[in-house]
């Protein structure tokens, strides 16, 4: 049992007996924390609402035998824009869901958290839309060690007759490797994916709705596939990027 001071970024809470709240937290050293904020539900709770979902915060954390517990929070970001608009929350949303998949308890994960502020702190800016999710999925992916291959064979390296792509097989695939269960890409979503994967996260706009669409779809299935678990926040409105 110690106290340890930390930074995270809250990803979701729910409520745990009469008036408290596990937050679930990324933070850059200690991957993913679970504390008891005591007393957070009451109306004149100390913490206020310093510990709502997708807020950057500094702690103060007392960890017990099984989960830790807030002693002192403040607030480092609180990105305001999130509260107020619909699309960029659910994006944010779908972020945090699949931060969450990702980062396991006591392993740091510096790079996930820098992508995740990047990526709250791009919608906080008014960056937006499915190219800016595509672009996240796959820098994700990369962060964790299976980014899918864009620009040469999965298989043997070779960097023509790219036709087809194989989730299981991690990204494009050439002919002579083609052993099955691929699929083709629509026109132009392979330069595209490309583009995205190399972008700096902020000033995203969606251009082309079709491809941004079917990037997103492409994008979350590889990651689904590669971490083994669905990611809900995206389950709707998301093309499959094949033809």
């Amino acid at each position: 049992m110690s106290i340890r001071h930390d930074q995270g970024i809250v990803l979701r809470g729910y409520p745990f007996g009469e008036a408290d709240r596990v937050v679930v937290i990324v933070s850059p050293n200690h991957g993913q924390v679970r504390a008891v904020a005591k007393g957070v539900r009451r109306t004149k709770s100390r913490f206020g609402g310093r510990l709502e979902p997708l807020t950057h915060v500094d702690l103060v954390l007392y960890q017990g035998r099984n989960l830790a517990t807030v002693t002192q929070v403040s607030v480092i970001e609180a990105f305001p824009r999130l509260r107020l608009d619909l699309d960029a929350v659910m994006v944010a949303g779908a972020m945090a869901e699949a931060v969450g998949k990702v980062v396991m308890e006591e392993e740091p994960s510096h790079r996930v958290f820098l992508l995740l502020l990047r990526g709250l702190r791009a919608l906080e800016e008014g960056a937006g839309g499915m190219d800016l999710m595509a672009s996240f999925l796959l820098k994700l992916s990369e962060a964790i060690g299976q980014a899918p291959a864009l620009e040469h064979c999965a298989a043997c390296g070779a960097r023509n007759r790219l036709g087809r792509f194989s989730m299981a097989g991690g990204g494009l695939i050439c002919e002579g490797c083609d052993a099955g269960g691929t699929f083709r890409l629509r026109d132009g979503l392979t330069e595209h994916l490309v583009r995205l994967s190399a972008a700096d996260l902020s000033g995203f706009t969606s251009r082309d709705s079709k491809l941004a669409t079917d990037a997103v779809g492409l994008a979350r299935r590889f990651v689904e596939y590669h971490i083994e678990s669905g990611l809900s926040g995206l389950a709707f409105g998301i093309g499959r990027g094949t033809r």
